[in-house]
């Protein structure tokens, strides 16, 4: 189960009662040290003029995904644990948390970030819409790689994702 943490927060109301347990858990999961501040995300929508099919190759497929983005042994399976070649940053870790294939692909991406990849067909294409979420903008490396990633998501890297997917036979 994949909780939606931007969302939670934890409500204090004499005629609530006690919380559900899930709750506590996804709120523990947060990694959020501070209750109530709650990590900002960066949200893309880019139209791609491919099929959900190719785009959905060029984000799991390891070879693809060098080619648009950085190297990574990427697998659309859930547990699957593998690290991308981040410029700049090193061997980032991530886990692939849900996979609905052709539609869906969320995974760790270091410590405390979230990608969210969703594909609706679009006409002839795709409509993209990314979610890159976890960022505790108290945090000065996280500020700072909110405001690049920010810029770069939609006006470098997804643009490149589009020309992959596009090109592919």
């Amino acid at each position: 189960m994949i909780v939606n943490y931007l969302a939670i927060k934890p409500v204090h109301h004499s005629g609530l009662g006690r919380c559900p347990r899930i709750w506590w858990v996804a709120l523990r999961r947060t990694r959020s040290p501070v209750p109530g501040l709650h990590p900002a995300s960066i949200s893309v929508d880019q139209f791609i003029p491919a099929p959900p099919a190719k785009v959905w190759s060029s984000l799991t497929e390891p070879e693809l995904l060098a080619r648009w983005w950085v190297p990574g042994d990427i697998h659309a399976v859930v547990g699957h644990r593998f690290h991308l070649q981040m410029p700049g940053w090193g061997s980032v870790p991530c886990e692939v948390l849900e996979v609905e294939p052709y539609e869906r692909l969320v995974y760790t991406f270091g410590a405390s970030w979230v990608l969210t990849w969703r594909l609706v067909t679009e006409g002839k294409g795709t409509r993209v819409l990314l979610e890159h979420s976890g960022f505790d903008l108290e945090n000065k490396r996280d500020r700072a790689a909110f405001e690049r990633m920010g810029r770069g998501w939609p006006s470098t890297v997804l643009p490149r994702l589009a020309d992959v997917a596009a090109g592919l036979p």
